[in-house]
C-alpha cells in the first residue's frame, strides 16, 4: 500500500511552493521536510517519501524554480532565499517541530537554515552536500552535464538520452527523470550552482546548534576524509556515517543502506 497522501502548493516566502506528502501525521515523531537537490524535483524523490513515510509525517519540496514551485526571471535563486523558503514552508503549514533532511544543494539550505535558528527546527540530517565554497576546490560535477540533459529533456528525449548522463539508473528513474527534468528552470540551477562555489557554509557550521547528522556516499569525491575532518572540528559532535556501494546519488545506488544510515536519528528507525 502507497504511502502517498496529496501534493499540494502553499504560498510561503511570497512564493508559490509546491510539495508531496507521504506517511501522515505520527505521535511523538517530528515531520520531515525532505530538501533535493538542484535538479532533482519533488516526485523523483518520491520512493524515499514512500519508504520514509512509513515512519514519518513527509513533505518532499519543489525546492523554487523545480518542479511546480514558482519560476521566474526575476526571482531570487539565492542559497538565502532557499534556506527562508524552508523556515518559511514549516510556518505556514503550522508544523510545530520539524526535521530537515537535505541532499546535496538541499543540504547547503538545510544549513543555512538552521544557522538562523528558526524556532520548530529539532534536527538536519545533511546528505552529501557540497562543500565547495570561496577558495576552496571545485564541486566535483561539470556544470554541462546539468544544462545538456535539461536541454534534451526540454525537447522531449525520453530515457535512452537520459541513459547516457546516469546509466546505473534503472528505467523506471530515467523515464522519471525524463518526464520532469523539463521543469527545471535553467536559471535556477545556474544560480545555484553559482552559489556552490560563492556561499560559505563552512562559516555557517560553527553556528548550527541543532543535532546534526552527515551521511555520505563511500563513491566519488563530493566530500572527502579530509572535509570530514574539517566538518568536525567546526561542528562539534556532528554524527558521520558513509553509505558502501553508492555515490552522490545515495539512494539511487544503495536505497537500503541509505535508510540504515539514518540509524534512530529522526526518532525512529527505516531499515
Amino acid at each position: 500500500m502507497s504511502n502517498f497522501l496529496y501534493g499540494a502548493n502553499i504560498r510561503a516566502n511570497s512564493i508559490r511552493q509546491h510539495y508531496l506528502r507521504y506517511g501522515g501525521a505520527r505521535t511523538g515523531r517530528d515531520p520531515i521536510i525532505l530538501l533535493p537537490g538542484i535538479t532533482s524535483p519533488a516526485i523523483t524523490w518520491g520512493f524515499v517519501g514512500e519508504r520514509l513515510g512509513s515512519a514519518f509525517d513527509v513533505y518532499i519540496l519543489d525546492v523554487r524554480g523545480r518542479g511546480l514551485s514558482e519560476a521566474a526571471a526575476d526571482l531570487d535563486y539565492s542559497l538565502d532565499a532557499q534556506a527562508q523558503d524552508a523556515i518559511a514552508f514549516a510556518g505556514a503549514l503550522g508544523l510545530q517541530n520539524y526535521a530537515i533532511v537535505g541532499h546535496s544543494m538541499g543540504a547547503r539550505i538545510a544549513i543555512r537554515a538552521a544557522l538562523s535558528r528558526p524556532p520548530g527546527l529539532t534536527r538536519v540530517v545533511l546528505v552529501d552536500p557540497p562543500v565547495s565554497g570561496p577558495g576552496r576546490r571545485p564541486y566535483p560535477a561539470n556544470l554541462a552535464w546539468y544544462i545538456d540533459s535539461m536541454a534534451l529533456a526540454r525537447q522531449g528525449a525520453g530515457i535512452d538520452a537520459m541513459r547516457g548522463f546516469c546509466p546505473t539508473w534503472t528505467d523506471e528513474q530515467l523515464r522519471l527523470r525524463a518526464e520532469w527534468l523539463h521543469s527545471c528552470d535553467e536559471r535556477a540551477v545556474l544560480a545555484s550552482f553559482d552559489g556552490f562555489h560563492t556561499d560559505d557554509i563552512h562559516a555557517d557550521l560553527p553556528h548550527v546548534t541543532v543535532p546534526a547528522r552527515l551521511i555520505l556516499a563511500a563513491r566519488g569525491d563530493v566530500v572527502t576524509d579530509a572535509d570530514v575532518a574539517e566538518i568536525e572540528a567546526l561542528r562539534p559532535g556532528i554524527e558521520v556515517t558513509r553509505v558502501a556501494d553508492a555515490g552522490h546519488m545515495i539512494p539511487w545506488d544503495n536505497e537500503p543502506g541509505f535508510y540504515r544510515a539514518f540509524e534512530a536519528f529522526l526518532g525512529a528507525r527505516v531499515d
